[in-house]
C-alpha cells in the first residue's frame, strides 16, 4: 500500500459524512507506519472504544469505512478466527465489524459485517510481523503470496457489499 496522508484518509470514506470524517480520529504515526507490508492501513478510534476505521486502495485510490464493534465479553479460553486474514484469537481478539453501506442504503440504516482481527492488524499477521496473543498461527501449505493475495480477497468481499 502506498503511504497516505491526513488529508488523503479523510476524503477517502464512502460510508459517512464528510463532516464525520472531518472529526474521526487519524492516527497521529503516519510517517512510522509499515507501508509496504500494509494491504490496508486499520485503526480503533482511542477516544470511542466502539469504532474502528480502515482505508484500503480500490481500483487505484483510497476508500475508507467507518466500523463499529461490540465490547468482547468471551474468556479467555474461547478461540475465534478472523474471517479477512484466518488468524485464530483468543478471548476478544476477532470482533463482529459492522459498517453502515454507502449512499442511501447506509442513510437508511442498513448494514453489514465481518468477523475480523479486533485490532485490524491482519497484514501484519498474514506477513508474520505481529504474533497474536495466542503464540501463533496455523501452519498453512499456501505460500505467502497466496496467503496475501487471499486476504486481499476477503477484505475486497467485504467492501463490495457495502455498495449492494
Amino acid at each position: 500500500m502506498r503511504s497516505l496522508t491526513e488529508q488523503d484518509i479523510r476524503g477517502s470514506f464512502v460510508n459517512c459524512s464528510k463532516g464525520e470524517a472531518k472529526r474521526l480520529a487519524v492516527p497521529r504515526d503516519l510517517d512510522e507506519r509499515p507501508w509496504g507490508d500494509l494491504d490496508f492501513l486499520g485503526w480503533r478510534d482511542p477516544g470511542a472504544p466502539d469504532r474502528s476505521y480502515l482505508v484500503v486502495e480500490r481500483e487505484g485510490r483510497p476508500v475508507g469505512v467507518a466500523l463499529r464493534f461490540p465490547a468482547s465479553r468471551r474468556g479467555f479460553l474461547h478461540r475465534s478466527m478472523c474471517s479477512v486474514c484466518l488468524t485464530t484469537h483468543p478471548g476478544g481478539g476477532v470482533s463482529l465489524m459492522t459498517a453502515r453501506k454507502a449512499g442511501t442504503a447506509g442513510r437508511e440504516g442498513n448494514s453489514v459485517g465481518v468477523y475480523m482481527c479486533t485490532d485490524l492488524q491482519c497484514p501484519l499477521y498474514v506477513r508474520g510481523r505481529k504474533v497474536p496473543e495466542s503464540g501463533t498461527r496455523f501452519e498453512e501449505s499456501l505460500t505467502l503470496d497466496e496467503q496475501i493475495a487471499r486476504t486481499a480477497r476477503n477484505l475486497s468481499a467485504f467492501l463490495d457489499k457495502l455498495y449492494v
